[in-house]
């Protein structure tokens, strides 16, 4: 009974009540609604973000407040100033209650998930996992890479139309990934079907059915991952986890449960957000023959241009912090407590920054200046990792098939904040 009501709240402070302040918010014209609001349709989201570009560094509202421009996302994501908070989730009496209801859960958007953690218990966590994602390890990783990619598009079959996300993008990276957590072969395309139906999970608005079938997901991979941690434990491997394992059993790492919420956030984000990169550079590449030409002969190269497809369709829209104390950013004054949304893909078309931002140019000079992994503290760990596994996905992928087009029915995942393709049907040639 605890178990349902305590769902029921959770529902209710993280989905319900803030769907019905941002609509209403939206209506009354707050920028940072507008935007979250915006966010749950496919639309062209390009006017709205110039509109609140030209309201100055940071749009302030009601709701809250919301930045596009570049400067300001990286001095707020890059500043001790500012914290990650989770919503609803304070010293008020309904935040006391939410953080009661949360309590237990293995959630990404729960401690002690990296992603809303803090110093000092961030910087704890982030170093055990960080040497493995080196761009010296990563590097290390390259033939290993190559040869799953090479292997994946052996096994497609050119004579058919094939759905790009399920047959190749989604199983680069999970293979990846998984290889460098010891996950048996045989249990990979579980982790994959597992990621894919999580990562609403990031999400706020989601509606009382697709709420409960996340959960219920995440309660199934967190039963699944204690399974692979013991098994570990039992028979450990020269894998990241078998060293956290190692390391908790020691008593010198990680608890049981920061365990496993760091090794479910590293296996689930090792492999969500590069899909979507993969996925969304196809599209781009196909949508842009001209651009896809100059790869092919040399007047741009594969890791240019996967930063392009990074900062002009990144894998993550937004993300939020809240100021820790008063201070200023760029110039503009911010209070002790105030919220506000960093618009990935609003900065990444800062035109202070990037010359004509809204045409998709593999060859540009500054492509790599995006902010679409994040900056600071909780700058993106697999970074480097997602960057080699894009080049070398793509480049494979074209080089195989050079008369690769897209086919009739692709669409979009129903999520807020990563951005991909749930289907991409697409003719090899």
């Amino acid at each position: 009974m605890r178990k349902q009501f305590a769902q029921r709240i959770r529902w209710t402070i993280d989905h319900a009540l803030p769907t019905v302040g941002t609509r209403l918010g939206a209506r009354r014209g707050d920028p940072l609604a507008r935007v979250v609001v915006a966010t749950a349709s496919d639309g062209d989201m390009g006017p709205l973000l110039r509109e609140i570009r030209s309201d100055g560094p940071i749009s302030f509202g009601r709701v809250g407040a919301v930045t596009v421009d570049h400067a300001a996302v990286k001095a707020i994501l890059s500043t001790d100033d500012f914290i990650v908070a989770r919503f609803g989730h304070d010293e008020s009496l309904l935040g006391r209650i939410g953080t009661w209801a949360a309590r237990g859960q293995l959630h990404p958007m729960e401690p002690p998930s990296l992603l809303v953690s803090n110093p000092p218990e961030h910087t704890r966590y982030r170093k055990l996992v960080t040497r493995v994602f080196t761009a010296r390890a990563v590097e290390r990783l390259r033939g290993q890479v190559t040869a799953i990619a090479g292997d994946l598009l052996d096994s497609l079959d050119p004579s058919d139309p094939v759905d790009l996300v399920r047959q190749y993008s989604g199983l680069l990276p999970v293979t990846v990934i998984s290889a460098i957590l010891g996950v048996p072969a045989d249990e990979r395309d579980r982790v994959l079907a597992f990621g894919e139906a999580a990562a609403p999970s990031l999400d706020m608005g989601l509606s009382w059915a697709r709420f409960r079938s996340v959960e219920d997901t995440l309660a199934e991979f967190g039963e699944w991952l204690g399974e692979h941690l013991r098994r570990l434990a039992d028979h450990p491997g020269d894998d990241l986890l078998s060293r956290l394992v190692e390391a908790r059993d020691e008593g010198v790492g990680l608890s049981e449960r920061e365990l496993r919420a760091t090794a479910g956030l590293v296996l689930a984000a090792g492999f969500e957000t590069t899909v979507n990169l993969l996925s969304n550079g196809t599209a781009l590449l196909s949508e842009h023959p001209d651009q896809l030409a100059a790869l092919r002969h040399g007047g741009a190269d594969w890791s240019n241009a996967v930063d392009e497809v990074l900062r002009f369709d990144p894998p993550v829209l937004l993300t939020a912090r809240q100021a820790a104390v008063d201070t200023e950013v760029v110039g503009v004054p911010v209070r002790e407590g105030q919220r506000i949304l960093t618009v990935l893909a609003g900065a990444n078309r800062d035109p202070q920054v990037f010359d004509d931002p809204d045409t998709f140019d593999v060859a540009r000079p500054n492509a790599s200046a995006h902010v679409s992994f994040g900056a600071g503290r909780h700058h993106c760990l697999g970074a480097s990792l997602a960057r080699m596994e894009g080049a070398i996905g793509l480049q494979s992928l074209f080089e195989r098939f050079p008369d690769l087009a897209l086919d009739d029915g692709a669409h979009r995942r129903e999520t807020r904040i990563l951005r991909g393709y749930e289907k991409l049907p697409v003719v090899l040639g």
